[in-house]
């Protein structure tokens, strides 16, 4: 049974980013970063999938200011793939979004200029979420990795200010 929780657990946060990030070099590497995101993560909310004690997805969301929310990082084990986990873990990002008055909720991933297949799964999973493009930032990682912005809209309700 597939459970999606939020921890808060520094240790946990941490070695749920080191199993599964390793898991996926394709889409996360090379290992200092790895090593230094799961130090990262521990100071922001995260949401763990597990398959009984197992975890199999985590997703993690930078808070950037009372409107906003980012996935920071989100990784699902290959063999869960096009199971429905990373929608559970989107909708779980989402929930937390609408409970914290966030407006919106944004994600940054590799453009398609890069070209490199991994990441095509990726904007189609983020586009199926219904995220949508904003602007691509060329040198925001570097050259060689183009950033893709694409936003969700969480609430479409005016402020009063």
């Amino acid at each position: 049974m597939i459970e999606i929780k939020f921890i808060e657990d520094q240790e946990e946060k941490t070695n749920v980013t080191l199993y599964i990030m390793k898991a996926l070099p394709e889409w996360f590497s090379p290992p200092e970063d790895i090593v230094n995101k799961s130090i990262i993560h521990r100071e922001y909310p995260f949401v763990a999938a597990y398959e009984d004690d197992k975890p199999i997805g985590f997703a993690v969301l930078k808070i950037h200011n009372i409107y906003t929310a980012d996935i920071y990082n989100l990784g699902v084990l290959r063999e869960y793939h096009r199971m429905g986990i990373g929608h559970q873990l989107i909708m779980a990002c989402v929930q937390y979004c609408v409970q914290n008055n966030y407006k919106f909720l944004t994600v940054k991933t590799l453009d398609e200029s890069a070209e490199y297949e991994p990441y095509d799964a990726t904007r189609a999973f983020y586009n199926k979420e219904g995220f949508y493009p904003l602007e691509v930032f060329t040198t925001f990682w570097d050259e060689e990795n183009p950033c893709l912005f694409m936003i969700k809209i969480i609430s479409e309700e005016k402020d009063d200010n």
